[in-house]
């Protein structure tokens, strides 16, 4: 390969950023044109620069290095090649292995980066990046469907980790920039047009999902769907009856009152009431 890579570096330790920073200057064919010190930092310069190599931290606050490669993936924005930076020990980071391009132990080795670097030449050069994308996506959809966290904790403990299929967080992308809501701190989402209003306590996101794609990636043990065009946490719920008009209603913990449709009741009842 004759161009350099337009590589950006993630971490959230100034002396990790730097030092890798530092080592990656030795390579003539990586050019670094970013320093992220977290998640938010790390999807706005992702998008920005368009990179083609972004070495990752998994262990960061607020935003992992999990969370930021799902955000991406669902702005649908191109995918750089990810090598995962991380503490963990080499048992631990087996499980994940078979999906990132590669990674790398903390301290990173000078060697072990060089050969890192020569599998990144090596699968651009085969065009194979469309396998590690799909590898990677396959990586997110298993990592973020239980809590992060947890994720995390499991991993430097050795031990095995669980997964789900369903999302702990929601990217919402709005004018350039992508909020990562939690999942756990969404009171309710109903529909407006062909976007989604998505209200927790902190204010209301606007999401262009469908209802279906929602329910695809939202736990179905803690949202249920009470109206064809509503969702709510059951965390959330305080109150289930109905009017003497024979309407059904919910009255959530921050008083909001919502529409509980007769074809949802029986369902919604039993959620609610076990």
């Amino acid at each position: 390969m004759n161009e350099k890579l337009k590589t950006i570096v993630v971490d959230d330790e100034p002396l990790a950023r730097k030092g890798l920073a530092v080592r990656l200057s030795a390579f003539d064919i990586i050019d670094v044109c970013a320093l992220c010190s977290n998640g938010r930092e790390a999807i706005s310069e992702i998008t920005k620069q368009q990179p083609d190599l972004v070495f990752l931290d998994i262990q960061m606050p607020e935003i992992n290095g999990f969370q930021v490669v799902q955000a991406l993936e669902e702005m649908h924005d191109n995918m750089p090649l990810i090598i995962f930076v991380t503490a963990f020990d080499q048992y631990a980071i087996k499980a994940f292995e078979i999906h990132a391009l590669d990674y790398l132990l903390k301290p990173v080795d000078h060697e072990r980066l060089g050969s890192a670097i020569d599998k990144v030449v090596k699968t651009l050069e085969h065009a194979k990046d469309g396998e590690h994308k799909h590898k990677l996506v396959q990586l997110v959809s298993e990592v973020t469907g239980n809590d992060c966290e947890q994720i995390l904790a499991e991993l430097a403990s050795n031990t095995p980790v669980s997964v789900s299929q369903y999302s702990d967080v929601l990217a919402i992308k709005d004018v350039g920039e992508t909020t990562l809501v939690p999942t756990k701190d969404i009171l309710c989402i109903d529909a407006a047009g062909d976007y989604m209003c998505v209200h927790t306590h902190s204010g209301t996101h606007i999401l262009r999902k469908t209802m279906k794609d929602l329910e695809e990636i939202l736990d179905p043990k803690v949202f249920i769907r009470i109206h064809r065009s509503s969702i709510v946490n059951k965390t959330y719920i305080d109150k289930f009856g109905n009017h003497v008009s024979g309407e059904y209603y919910l009255i959530l913990t921050n008083d909001k009152e919502m529409k509980v449709s007769r074809s949802y009741k029986d369902k919604v009842k039993q959620a609610v009431l076990g």
